[in-house]
């Protein structure tokens, strides 16, 4: 069989023509192919060549309104874009997002109702998801995507048990709190939504012992699992809680040593998506250094990038502020938005490799941002055998 060794110029203009779904499953040929597709350049030249939107679906948490956001804006992005539709931010508000663009909505931001999911980019109209327990009050809820073709999607949903609906009958009640409490033990309430059967279904109790919390902080979704960011007050430390979506299994990952305890009360941990695989940030607002770890295939933290963010805070933030959340648009960008002050938010594309900086005024009560790379093409978010 012939091999081809096609120059990195050539694989270039091949990948940047492809449609999403077959750039993304180049990434698994080598190194090379995968950093590509990351590349600054390559993302943008991509995104104008096959009409994919590439960017952070921004929301409201005064009234139910999305943006999208895109680092092709220049001015306030509109609420009326062409990929957000009447449906989504006239009716719901978005609990949850995958970054194939799979949105998760409801009518209340922490109640039991009913779910929809939908494709906002191609305007497809959401399914109804069967209503999980209502007597579970969610703390978490987080969306993955598994498989694109067919489409497999999975929701999981946490619930703090001690927020459980008291039921007068039940003669267990105060036994099982007494129980808690004398065992050091926190319970989490776990419901699993899966496409491929189109059903809820509860699985076993997540058990930590008391100390641990869920730090304020959207989850993460990296090759096949859900993170979590989590800190445990006893032993002053951070932790990655994760959720395998195929083995429906639960794994904690310590943090690298130098980034476990609190060091500093402004500094920041934050856990992101690098280039597909799981990483971590952490900021000094004393030495406007950033720190990038990224968590290898043998479960081993390695330091990608120190990145001086001096010249970005002498040219936005004189005063560092403590509001500023970071994730990752691709390999050499960093997106940042400052919730400092909740009417006046401002977003940022910084490439820390050539000091290009784009700011976007986003709006007034930004609360959360979901990145999203999706194309215009219709998906089956149902199963055809649970159409009627």
């Amino acid at each position: 069989m012939a091999s081809y060794d096609f120059s990195r110029d050539i694989l270039f203009e091949i990948f940047s023509r492809a449609e999403l779904k077959t750039m993304k499953e180049c990434r698994v040929l080598s190194k090379e192919c995968k950093d590509l597709t990351y590349e600054s350049s390559f993302m943008r030249l991509h995104s104008e060549r096959t009409s994919t939107m590439v960017g952070y679906l921004l929301q409201s948490s005064r009234v139910p309104t999305q943006y999208l956001v895109s680092i092709a804006d220049s001015v306030k992005p509109t609420a009326y874009s062409p990929y957000v539709s009447y449906f989504l931010h006239h009716r719901f508000r978005v609990v949850a997002a995958a970054n194939e663009g799979l949105v998760l909505c409801s009518l209340s931001k922490f109640g039991g109702d009913s779910f929809y999911v939908y494709k906002p980019t191609s305007n497809e109209g959401g399914e109804i998801l069967t209503p999980p327990n209502p007597r579970f009050r969610r703390t978490k809820i987080s969306m993955l995507v598994l498989r694109s073709n067919p489409l497999r999607f999975k929701i999981v949903r946490l619930s703090d048990s001690k927020d459980d609906a008291v039921d007068l009958d039940s003669k267990y009640s105060d036994e099982e709190d007494n129980f808690s409490v004398l065992s050091n033990e926190k319970s989490w309430h776990c419901e699993i939504f899966d496409s491929k059967s189109w059903e809820w279904k509860q699985s076993d109790d997540l058990k930590l012992t008391c100390h641990y919390s869920f730090m304020n902080t959207q989850d993460v979704s990296v090759c096949g699992c859900l993170h979590w960011l989590m800190f445990n007050d006893q032993q002053d430390k951070y932790t990655i809680l994760s959720f395998d979506g195929d083995k429906e299994e639960w794994t904690m990952t310590s943090l690298p040593d130098s980034l476990g305890r609190k060091t500093h009360r402004d500094d920041q941990i934050a856990h992101v998506s690098c280039e597909g695989k799981l990483g971590l940030i952490n900021h000094s607002y004393e030495t406007t250094m950033l720190d990038v770890w990224i968590l290898n295939h043998e479960k081993i933290w390695i330091k990608k990038h120190t990145i001086n963010l001096k010249s970005f805070h002498e040219k936005v933030l004189p005063s560092p502020s403590p509001f500023l959340s970071f994730s990752f648009y691709n390999a050499d960008t960093l997106f940042m938005m400052d919730l400092g002050c909740k009417y006046s938010v401002w977003v940022y594309y910084y490439n820390f490799k050539t000091g290009e900086l784009k700011e976007i005024y986003a709006g007034k009560f930004i609360d959360s941002a979901y990145f999203i790379q999706a194309d215009s093409e219709p998906v089956q978010l149902k199963p055809q055998q649970y159409i009627y």
